[in-house]
């Protein structure tokens, strides 16, 4: 943790001399500009008020055409911003696709792309702890900063019954006080995903009023597709045999688990940096899985996978990916795959673990 930190001072530390960099940069070009206009002037008075005119014309077409610009720091958000605004502004996802979203760190040139941006959008918890130390290098009077935990109702992280603390957490002094870690993975729940959308779509108005039209139905149409997949899990949980699912990986679903009725036994908690069970967790989950006759053992994206096919080789129970939504692999962020794409695979998997 004491590296992470010191890794991040380094690279605000150096984002700043970049930025420093680059304002004597531009200032040395808009020197020479000045220099040059001024010996046109002396050399050639006609026409001067022309070209202040064309100057003044070109410089307010550039200020209308400016497109907004909104930093986010994973795949959800860049996906829900992205359905908002469409073609009518830019969203630049900071996480590379691909990549492991709880051990990112900026870099200088994330760092002024964030300063750069007219909007900011993160979630909030354990996977982007950097942000407060970045944002706090920053001037954020004229910041527009949208946090996905501050949209929504929030729930610990839960200990349920065989899984494994984080390390950190064992390794904690002795007498010092506990503090209660957030689930930070709001967006696993349909229903949390509207609210976000609609309050993200609020605030992108407020900053690009010329395009709220536009916003509006492209938010208002978004929310609709999601309360289809929210109608969609309802009737799969709705008309189960079971109410309960198994997670050979961490387990970021706690809000999904809550939203639809669902029990549920996993090996790690959804922000853990774990990724190799103990022999009693895996014998743990091997039972539950034969004891309650569960037929599909579940890993998350991206996942190295091998705790999930290890419980599935010994019970028998297939193991099958339940996504979600941290990141996508580069290929499927190429083909423009959705959260909605993402979700109704869900859907799928858990007609057949339910049943």
């Amino acid at each position: 943790m004491k590296n992470r930190i010191l890794s991040i001072s380094l690279a605000v530390l150096m984002a700043a001399s970049i930025s420093s960099c680059g304002n004597t940069a531009n200032n040395t070009e808009v020197s020479a500009e000045t220099n040059a206009t001024s010996e046109a002037s002396i050399s050639s008075a006609e026409g001067s008020d022309a070209e202040a005119s064309d100057v003044s014309a070109a410089s307010s077409e550039s200020a209308d055409s400016k497109r907004l610009s909104i930093v986010v720091t994973n795949f959800p958000e860049y996906d829900f911003a992205h359905q908002i605004v469409q073609d009518n502004a830019d969203v630049i996802m900071l996480l590379k696709p691909g990549a492991e979203s709880h051990t990112y760190d900026p870099t200088p040139e994330d760092i002024i792309t964030i300063q750069n941006s007219d909007m900011f959008v993160y979630v909030g918890g354990d996977s982007d702890e950097w942000v407060d130390d970045v944002l706090s290098s920053m001037d954020q009077s004229n910041m527009n900063i949208f946090r996905l935990m501050d949209a929504v109702e929030t729930v610990p992280e839960e200990l349920v019954e065989g899984m494994e603390e984080n390390e950190e957490e064992e390794s904690g002094e002795e007498g010092e006080s506990e503090e209660v870690e957030l689930d930070e993975h709001v967006w696993t729940s349909p229903v949390n995903a509207m609210t976000i959308v609609r309050k993200m779509s609020e605030t992108i108005e407020t900053l690009d009023p010329a395009n709220k039209d536009a916003y509006e139905k492209n938010a208002s149409d978004y929310i609709s597709e999601l309360s289809d997949l929210d109608k969609e899990f309802q009737d799969v949980v709705s008309s189960a045999k079971r109410k309960e699912i198994i997670v050979g990986d961490r387990f970021p679903f706690r809000y999904f688990c809550d939203e639809y009725g669902l029990s549920y036994y996993a090996a790690f908690p959804g922000c853990s940096t774990d990724t190799q069970a103990s022999a009693k967790t895996i014998a743990f989950l091997i039972d539950k899985v034969k004891n309650d006759e569960i037929p599909v053992v579940f890993h998350i994206e991206l996942s190295n996978e091998e705790m999930c096919s290890s419980i599935a080789e010994a019970t028998g129970a297939k193991s099958e990916l339940l996504n979600a939504v941290h990141n996508v692999s580069d290929e499927d962020f190429k083909n423009g795959v959705t959260y909605v794409n993402l979700m109704k695979h869900n859907v799928e998997v858990l007609k057949e673990a339910l049943n």
